[in-house]
This record gives structure tokens, sequence and C-alpha cells, in this order.
């Protein structure tokens, strides 16, 4: 392959150079197009734009290849726990047992929130939204942070690191607690990570509480596998709010309010949104697979196909095992869980979705293990945000050391050319 690319225009032809990266990824590096030519490319949703250089996630949509760091997605999800991928992103390698060690004790020093963080909190309507509220107190949390983290500092940077882990967690769950009109529970240092989340979704002051360890295990393998996506709309906000200087937890905030989307992080709420109006209206599955393959029929089958992945989405293998675990160990009995497990099995065998591609994806069995641990479907999209917590702090640290320039999108005018001004009694 040629080591640069040749673009004509207007009969001038410029010289740019080609990037391969480690994973024979090409680009055509065009940081100087305007400079040289005058013209920029233009390029809506940035489907053909590379916005960096990163070492952190390998993506391969054709191929159904997901990697963090060199490690294939199914490695980390079979033999790793969520804190050493969140340490794997974030820092470069897995940890050494004494590193994961400190870097769960260092993280337990961080739980406890400021209590006036629960006078924010008390400030929103039991109807709230939970990742508006979540945005809001990721943000509120610069406000008990107020220096700004240094990223070339490496023990500050860690210290902030192990404060976002550990802080996020709780306000995440606070969301929940605060919807239901519970009282608000604390991060217990004595369980693990992952437990935590549970204890402090669940855990009432009327008795004792205890997750199932399947469940603990299958929650495990769901943040691992949502923990980074490499430029999706969310991880690009981060990246884009965090190249003004923003600090962590603002940009970490931005990064909450893109997620909310129902094309990003919405999609697993969608997909019950959808289980539920199929139940609503008489919960045949047959005939909704039916509507979704009428070209004619506005309904969408939602949690099938990714726009990324063109073959099946390598994390979806994944859960599908645990999401099968969960319901076996929980025994539910739910009309609306019964109506997932025949669209899946349909999916599976059926022609048309075969050659579409169009198979589960992962928001489809997230949204299932969810509905089956009786977590609402409008706390889905902040369970995703625990998980991808990681791969933000990751991107962020990565573009400040990096010293990335400020994000600056250009655009093509296509409004008024200039115009005489009209007094307003003339208008």
């Amino acid at each position: 392959m040629s080591n640069t690319a040749i673009l004509e225009i207007e009969g001038k032809k410029y010289e740019f150079p080609i990037i391969v990266g480690t994973e024979n990824e090409v680009a055509i590096d065009i940081n100087k197009l305007r400079d040289l030519t005058g013209a920029i490319t233009m390029d809506p949703g940035y489907k053909n734009s590379g916005s960096c250089l990163s070492k952190i996630t390998f993506l391969d949509g054709e191929e159904g290849i997901l990697r963090y760091r060199g490690y294939s997605i199914e490695d980390l999800a079979e033999k790793a726990h969520f804190l050493e991928v969140s340490y794997l992103l974030i820092f470069g390698e897995l940890p050494t047992a004494e590193q994961l060690q400190q870097y769960e004790t260092d993280i337990r020093k961080y739980t406890l929130v400021n209590e006036e963080m629960k006078s924010i909190i008390d400030g929103f309507p039991k109807t709230a939204h939970p990742m508006g509220v979540l945005s809001a107190l990721t943000s509120a949390l610069t406000a008990f942070n107020p220096k700004a983290v240094n990223p070339d500092h490496p023990k500050e940077l860690y210290e902030s690191v192990c404060k976002i882990m550990g802080k996020f967690l709780v306000i995440a769950t606070w969301t929940y607690r605060k919807s239901m009109g519970y009282p608000l529970n604390y991060y217990d240092n004595t369980k693990g990570y992952v437990e935590n989340f549970m204890h402090l979704m669940f855990q009432l002051p009327t008795g004792p509480y205890t997750p199932d360890p399947i469940v603990i295990n299958a929650l495990d393998k769901l943040f691992i596998l949502h923990a980074d996506h490499e430029q999706n709309c969310s991880t690009s906000t981060v990246r884009m709010v965090g190249s003004s200087h923003a600090g962590l937890f603002a940009s970490i905030s931005a990064g909450v309010s893109a997620l909310w989307g129902p094309l990003h992080g919405g999609a697993n709420q969608a997909v019950l949104e959808m289980l539920e109006e199929i139940h609503q209206n008489g919960g045949d599955a047959d005939k909704y697979m039916a509507k979704a393959k009428d070209k004619e029929d506005p309904f969408r089958l939602m949690g099938f196909g990714h726009r990324v992945y063109k073959n099946f989405d390598p994390r979806a293998k994944i859960i599908k095992k645990a999401a099968d675990e969960v319901l076996s160990t929980l025994g539910v009995d739910d009309p609306i869980l019964a109506i997932a497990k025949k669209l899946e099995d349909a999916a599976l065998v059926d022609e048309y979705f075969i050659s579409r591609k169009l198979y589960p994806n992962v928001d489809f069995y997230s949204g299932i293990i969810y509905r089956a641990l009786g977590i609402p479907t409008d706390m889905f999209t902040v369970m995703f945000a625990i998980g991808r917590l990681p791969g933000w702090i990751a991107q962020w640290k990565e573009m400040r050391i990096n010293k990335e320039p400020i994000g600056r999108p250009r655009q093509i005018y296509t409004g008024y050319p200039l115009r005489d001004f009209i007094p307003v009694d003339k208008r």
C-alpha cells in the first residue's frame, strides 16, 4: 500500500499521509487539508472520521471482535473481574495481585459521599429520570472536589480515579433509592464492588439482604461488557468536553447526558418498552415478528442487530449464557420475559433475521437480566453508565496525556448570504 493518498481539486493534486493502525486499520491524515486546499470534509455523524489515535479499545464490527488493551472480551469476561478490567482500561495493563488489592483498598477510601449531596438529590422530585439526577450529582462532585486534576501528576490522577470509581457507584444507586422513597444506603467496605451495588440498591433497614452469587457474576460480566466501546457518542463527548480542559467529573457528567439518549444507552430501555407494548397488545410474539419483517409496517424490533457489529455482537454471546443462568436461578415467572424468550428463539432460527444478521444484541440480554432482578426500566441506562465509567475515565486520561487539541468541528454554512438590515417599522 502506498504511504500517501492523492486528492485532486480543480486540477491541482495534493498528497496526504496514510496512517495504518496495529490491526491494519487505514486512515488518511487530512490534518493539513484546510490549510493546503481551503476545503474541509463533510461527514455527518463522523462515521468516516477518526478523531484520535487510541491504545484503549479495538473493535471490528464486520468480524465481531472487541478487545480491551489487546485482550479479547471473551477472555476478560470469563477470567477477570470488573475492577481488574477497569484498572486495565485506565492504567494500560492488568494489575498484579498486590496492585489490585491496593486499588480496591484505595477506592474504598473514597466511597463516602459528602452528606451535603443529599440536599442536592432532595431537590429533585421523585418523578425525575434517574439519568438526569445522575448527571447532576456527578457534576456536583466537582463542587466538593474543586481542585483541577493534573493528568501529568500520576498520584493526583490515581486518587481522582479512585474517587470517582468509589463515589459514582453510590450516587448511581441513590437515584434509584430516591425514586422509590427509600433511605439512602452507604458503601460497605467489607464487600466487593459489584456486591456493593446490590447492597446499595436493595438492602432495606427492615431486614438483611444477601444477593445470589449467580446474580453478582452476571452483573460483573455485564459491567465488563459495557466498560468501553471505542469512540461512541458518550465517549466522544467525554473526550470533546475534556479537550477544553474541563475536569474529570464534569467530563464524565457530560458523558452521562450523552448516554441518556434512546439511540445510545437508552437502547436496553427501549427493548423492555417494546416487550411491554407486545404484552399489552395480547403477547403474540409471532404477530410482532411478522410486523418486523413487513417493510410497510413502522414497528421496529428493538434489541436485534447493531449499528457497528455486522455479525453477532460478541458481547451478546457472553451475556446470553449469564441471562439464562439468572432466569433459571431466580425462577422468574414473568410474561414480559416469556415474550423475550419467544422472540429470541424465533430470531435465531428465522432465515429473514439470519440472512440480515439481525441477532439479539447485548441490549436485548441486559434488559432481560435487569428486568429479572427487579430493576425499573428507567434505571437501565444508569446500569450502563456504571459499567461504562472506566472507559470514560480511560479515554479522558488518554486525551489529556496526549495533549490533544480542543475539539472544534467545522461546518458548511447554508444560510442566507449578506443581507441589508430592515428597520422594525418596515418589516
